[in-house]
């Protein structure tokens, strides 16, 4: 039995269910995050039952809801002793201009805020040696930055903010790299393929490849001695490969970074 604990946002459908699944398997001692607490414990008995890993524990959070959000960090300082693998997987997709109850747009703050204040939250927890990793797509490579409509102050549009939030979770992946690289902690980031899951339907109306494809990226970015003290690298079918341009300027990922710092006075 690997001793290692990995907490899995998101990990109640798609991808994330299959994550938590393949790192099972694997002998870990897994954490897996949702919404809802009966889906939960559905997935829970679920992965139990199939690898025979009893380690398998569950938190619930509605990222849509930050004030959740610091909940559920305070709830993983007082039951786990430390996290070695944080894997923020958690993301949405919405067709519709819709905002959350703290007035922010739907997509930018489960996508990016969320995962920003909770790995912020945890990074006392995460042990030495430990690895962050945030899901990512290709779709942040369609991304602009307007540094006037993170929120959809002035504009919404589906595939905007969906991209731009991908395009977040880089530069908060490169600019923690930066700030965390002293604690022999790795952050790095991924797109997982495109693959046949709810946000895939929902966002583009089509299908793709597996769940096992899709998860793999972050099975190996998890669990791999190869990438052990690698950071600060955006991964595509387990291999390192160049993100976006603009993901690259110094000046974006540190305005990201202090504009996202700003909104919970960190």
């Amino acid at each position: 039995m690997n001793n290692k604990t990995i907490l899995i946002t998101g990990a109640t459908d798609g991808i994330g269910k299959q994550t938590a699944f393949d790192l099972a398997e694997k002998g870990y001692s897994v954490i897996v995050h949702g919404r809802s607490e009966n889906k939960c414990a559905d997935i829970l008995k679920w992965i139990r039952n199939e690898t025979g890993n009893e380690n398998i524990n569950y938190v619930v959070s509605d990222f849509s809801k930050l004030n959740e959000v610091r909940k559920l960090a305070t709830e993983l300082k007082q039951r786990f002793v430390k996290l070695d693998v944080l894997l923020n997987n958690a993301g949405v997709y919405m067709n519709d201009f819709l905002l959350t109850g703290d007035e922010f747009e739907t997509t930018f703050a489960v996508n990016h805020l969320a995962p920003f204040l909770l790995t912020n939250l945890l990074l006392d927890q995460i042990d030495n040696g430990g690895r962050i990793i945030n899901v990512s797509s290709i779709a942040h490579t369609s991304a602009t930055l307007d540094w006037d409509n993170l929120n959809a102050e002035k504009y919404f549009d589906g595939y905007y903010a969906y991209a731009l939030s991908k395009l977040a979770n880089v530069l908060f992946t490169y600019e923690l790299a930066k700030r965390v690289d002293d604690r022999n902690i790795t952050v790095n980031a991924l797109h997982p393929g495109v693959i046949t899951t709810k946000l895939l339907k929902a966002g583009f109306n089509m299908e793709g490849a597996g769940l096992k494809e899709g998860a793999a990226t972050s099975v190996y970015l998890a669990s791999s001695p190869e990438v052990e003290n690698v950071t600060s690298k955006y991964f595509v079918k387990s291999k390192a490969v160049e993100s976006s341009p603009i993901s690259y300027v110094k000046e974006n990922r540190e305005k990201m970074w202090e504009v996202s710092e700003q909104i919970f006075n960190l």
